[in-house]
Parts: C-alpha cells; sequence; structure tokens
C-alpha cells in the first residue's frame, strides 16, 4: 500500500472513530465520515468494503492500542510479566481525547445488530491472545480471567478518561501502577482462593 493510501485510511478511521464515538454507530453516515476526512466517499468502499468494515478497522485499532498485536507473535509462549507490562502501560498513560472515543467505541451499544457483534468479536479476540499470552493453554477459566482483566482495564480507563473519578483521574503512575498490577497478576496467575461453602 503506498504512503497516500496508508495515510487516507488512517484519515477515514480517525475520523469513523470520532462519529461512532460521540454520535453513535447507526446516526453515522459514510458521507459523514468522509467529509470529516476531506475524501471521496467511494475511498471507504476501496479501502474498507463497507461501513461495518470501517468500524471493524477502529475496533482493530483500539485493541492494538491498547497493546500491540507484533508482540506475541515475536515472543511467543506465556509471559505474565509482559502481558501485565503492556496492560498497566496503556492505563497509566496520561488520559487524552482519543483514549476517551476508543472506550467510548468498546463499551457503547450502537443500536445495530451486527456492530454489536463486532464489538463483541474485537473484545473477544482480545481476551484470547491475552490468554495466550499468559498460559500454555488457554481454558475457559482462563479465558474469563482474561475477560475480567480486560474489564478492569477498561474500566479503569473509562473512570480515569471519560468519567474523570477522582481522585484517580489525577493519580501519578505509581499510585496506579502498583494496585492494578496486584488485582491483574491475581487474576490472571491462575490461581485460585479457595472458598468455603456457606
Amino acid at each position: 500500500m503506498s504512503k497516500d493510501a496508508a495515510a487516507t485510511r488512517l484519515l477515514l478511521v480517525q475520523a469513523a472513530r470520532r462519529r461512532f464515538a460521540f454520535d453513535g454507530y447507526r446516526a453515522t453516515t459514510v458521507r459523514d465520515i468522509a467529509a470529516d476526512a476531506g475524501v471521496n466517499v467511494a475511498l471507504i468502499n476501496r479501502y474498507f468494503v463497507s461501513k461495518e468494515g470501517l468500524f471493524r478497522a477502529c475496533l482493530d485499532r483500539v485493541v492494538r492500542d491498547l497493546r500491540s498485536e507484533g508482540d506475541v507473535e515475536e515472543r511467543p509462549g506465556p509471559d505474565l510479566d509482559r502481558a501485565l507490562g503492556d496492560l498497566i502501560g496503556h492505563i497509566v498513560q496520561s488520559p487524552t481525547d482519543e483514549d476517551s472515543m476508543q472506550l467510548m467505541l468498546l463499551l457503547r451499544s450502537s443500536g445495530d445488530d451486527a456492530a454489536d457483534a463486532i464489538r463483541r468479536e474485537t473484545l473477544r479476540r482480545y481476551a484470547e491472545r491475552l490468554a495466550g499470552v499468559v498460559g500454555r493453554e488457554v481454558t475457559d477459566d482462563l479465558l474469563v480471567r482474561a475477560e475480567i482483566a480486560l474489564s478492569v482495564v477498561l474500566g479503569m480507563s473509562m473512570l480515569r478518561t471519560s468519567t474523570q473519578v477522582e481522585p484517580l483521574a489525577s493519580a501519578d503512575a505509581a499510585a496506579v501502577a502498583g494496585p492494578l498490577e496486584d488485582a491483574l497478576r491475581a487474576l490472571l496467575s491462575g490461581t485460585t482462593t479457595a472458598r468455603s461453602a456457606e
């Protein structure tokens, strides 16, 4: 792909992410997105096939921003410390408007069955990738733990960015990283606490 094509794709994803986040999937048109990006609407079909394809590209970008996809391929096998570093690194970064938009894409119901299915698939893929990084075998138990860890990460991001709950929103990296690592390590290490039946 040429540099111009890559730049146009990026402009379209950025414009779509803003529109989908603030106007919702259903209310957003491909014409709105193309106008915001300053390109011909036909380029959406050329690069993404459809509005759904563009929405999927927006969510794929969110997952890449949460954690580098290439990392797993370059260093295969279980690595809890690396997985924790990736997750925590994203959370303790300074919140930005881009973070808020990404969260809104992941958390906001679209009112469209196809878009909601893409969102669920994206989150499931990320949880599977996370489970694969921390364990040799991806069991249902580990996948549930990875999904809970992902929900903790998304919840922390939401509290620090879109809702700006204090003192969490302005807490420094050290104040957030330690407790977050403890929680995620407990979830992803695979150890369970004994529960007595009452």
